[in-house]
């Protein structure tokens, strides 16, 4: 086992449950209806962010029942470190979005540097309508005051928070609560 693994299980071990799996879930059924009355019938193009945004588009998508395209971005501050460093662009969407309804699906609004970034590249290609949607919200005064969400399922404390997407260098993704990392 390596060093980074037994940190990631001890990590795990002395976490606090932040919302439980029931709470994300209410949170998903919430931010689908939300999404459902406001584009139902605008032929929406829905994106995650890649890769935290990845696992809340898939809870909200499979509760969409209307047809919609999907497409996706991968730009992250955090490659694995748990402090956010210079944004990096790996991916850019490949579907023409001007004059489409666009749906951003990311995990966690922190400090909103990446979705800022996110919004000014895709209101450069001209789409009708930009809808943000980020499954937690962390409570304090650092957020870029240029960033908003338009739907936000769950709000926490500032503390370093993982699962439903979030990670803890690189692991701890996959549950379905929110945790936080004990004395972060």
């Amino acid at each position: 086992m390596s060093v980074l693994h037994e940190e990631c299980s001890r990590v795990l071990a002395e976490a606090d449950v932040i919302h439980d799996a029931a709470a994300v879930s209410a949170a998903y059924d919430r931010i689908a209806e939300q999404l459902t009355r406001r584009i139902r019938n605008s032929n929406p193009v829905i994106m995650p962010v890649m890769m935290g945004g990845l696992f809340a588009a898939s809870e909200i998508l499979r509760r969409l029942e209307f047809p919609f395209q999907m497409d996706y971005l991968q730009a992250s501050r955090y490659r694995g470190d748990i402090h956010g460093g210079e944004l990096v662009w790996k991916v850019m969407p490949s579907i023409d979005l001007a004059g489409r309804v666009v749906v951003v699906i990311d995990d966690i609004l922190d400090e909103g540097h990446t979705l800022a970034a996110v919004q000014r590249a895709l209101h450069a290609q001209e789409p009708a309508e930009l809808i943000t949607v980020a499954l937690v919200r962390k409570l304090h005064d650092r957020g870029n005051p240029n960033v908003e969400v338009d739907f936000i399922g769950l709000e926490a404390e500032d503390r370093y928070l993982f699962g439903c997407g979030m990670d803890y260098k690189g692991y701890l993704r996959q549950f379905p609560a929110i945790y936080a990392v004990k004395g972060a």
